[in-house]
């Protein structure tokens, strides 16, 4: 009988993060997590970060575009917690001393109006409820060493969150195709990647929907002035020290990113 629980792997994940220690995945050692349990342990994150006080800002889904799924091996997107904590402001360096293994990925970023609820959300409903879009850039961080995880894995950790920072230009949704908005991706001035909205389940207003939905079947809901998060557009790039990481969106503006 494995001695693993849900305390032990929040210790565990927490733990690592603080030291910047990687590990092994979980799974490796209690095969028999699975993604109910996963979530629970991500909750339970969730709620000593908070008594440790940080504040709830958010949600992000991760693993939303096929170049994602594919280099992570996994086919199922997932939603984890956004803190205020987490927020890089525009222009500081992404702070490494406080990270393992950071990459970045551009995000298409939604403010909530509204109050969202699911099950039954559809991507019209779920656009209805948005604000405001930005441009964003996650800084992602797993604490398992490689990035080599399972699903259950993943989610545990908080889908690998540590930083995410968003752009200078808020539209609100009705005047973007958000399927046809572009970013192009450079490392220290080249072209790396390349996207558009669609890549995040065909419209990002799909992976909001789905958000909704995977909460509302735990209990949860996305709240009015949340930051949601809909995936990476691409896949993600390392960020080296001293590298310049820029994100171009057709018509959220652009993003630099200083390797520190």
């Amino acid at each position: 009988m494995s001695d693993w629980d849900v305390e032990r792997a929040v210790a565990v994940l927490l733990e690592a993060e603080q030291t910047r220690t990687d590990r092994g995945p979980i799974t490796d050692e209690w095969p028999d997590l699975d993604l109910a349990t996963a979530y629970a342990v991500q909750d339970e994150a969730l709620a000593r970060r908070l008594a440790r006080g940080e504040h709830l800002v958010g949600v992000k889904l991760g693993l939303t575009s096929r170049a994602k799924q594919r280099r992570m091996n996994v086919d199922t997107p997932l939603t984890a917690w956004l803190t205020d904590a987490m927020v890089l402001p525009a222009g500081e360096p992404v702070p490494r001393h406080r990270l393992i293994h950071p990459r970045a990925e551009p995000e298409i970023v939604f403010v909530l109006g509204e109050r969202l609820a699911g099950p039954g959300a559809t991507a019209a409903t779920a656009m209805r409820a948005v604000e405001t879009v930005y441009a964003g850039v996650e800084i992602i961080d797993s604490r398992y060493a490689d990035f080599r995880f399972t699903l259950p894995d993943v989610v545990a950790d908080n889908a690998s969150s540590a930083f995410y920072v968003t752009g200078p230009v808020g539209l609100p949704p009705a005047v973007v195709d958000l399927s046809l908005e572009a970013c192009l991706v450079e490392v220290d001035g080249k072209v790396v990647d390349s996207a558009t909205g669609a890549a995040v389940q065909g419209h990002p207003g799909e992976a909001l929907a789905m958000a909704a939905n995977s909460l509302g079947e735990r209990g949860h809901c996305l709240e009015a002035g949340w930051i949601v998060l809909t995936g990476g557009m691409t896949d993600a790039v390392t960020v080296e020290p001293g590298s310049r990481v820029a994100v171009h969106f057709t018509h959220l503006g652009s993003l630099v990113l200083n390797g520190g």
